[in-house]
Order: C-alpha cells, then structure tokens, then sequence
C-alpha cells in the first residue's frame, strides 16, 4: 500500500533512465571498440559479431523507451484541461 509518509524505496525514474542509457552507450562504445579490432584483424570475426550485436541490442532497447515518451507525451498533450 503507498504511505505517503514514507519515501520511496529504490532508485527514482530519473535515476533509472539513466543507468539504463548509460549502460547502452557504453554497450554502443564498446561494440564501436570492438568493430574496430575486427577491421585491424585484432580480434575474432565471433567476437565483433557478438559485440555488434549487443549494440544493436540496447540501441534497439533505448529506441523503444524513446517511443514510450514520445507516445505519452502526445497523450498528455492530447489532454483537454
């Protein structure tokens, strides 16, 4: 039940959208890090498909969280006052 009384536990929706971001930039940097030693031939062709993958992965992720809050943006918006 909400105790208003109480402060909430666990991080805030800002704090959460931004490990979530964070984490998908460092996903999309490394991948980036990891496409590059692929080209050097540093690296396995397994490994940089893995990492392009993951990449994909959270760019995918963060896309969708982005078309949550455009789409409840425009609902609110939408709203008569």
């Amino acid at each position: 039940m909400f105790d208003p009384q109480r402060p909430p536990q666990g991080p805030s929706f800002d704090q959460a959208l931004a490990q979530v971001v964070g984490s998908a930039v460092d996903t999309l940097q490394a991948g980036e890090a990891v496409a590059i030693q692929g080209v050097e031939g540093a690296v396995s062709p397994m490994k940089v498909v893995d990492s392009v993958m993951a990449a994909q992965r959270s760019l995918q992720s963060v896309l969708a969280i982005r078309d949550k809050a455009v789409s409840a943006y425009q609902e609110v918006a939408r709203m008569a006052i």
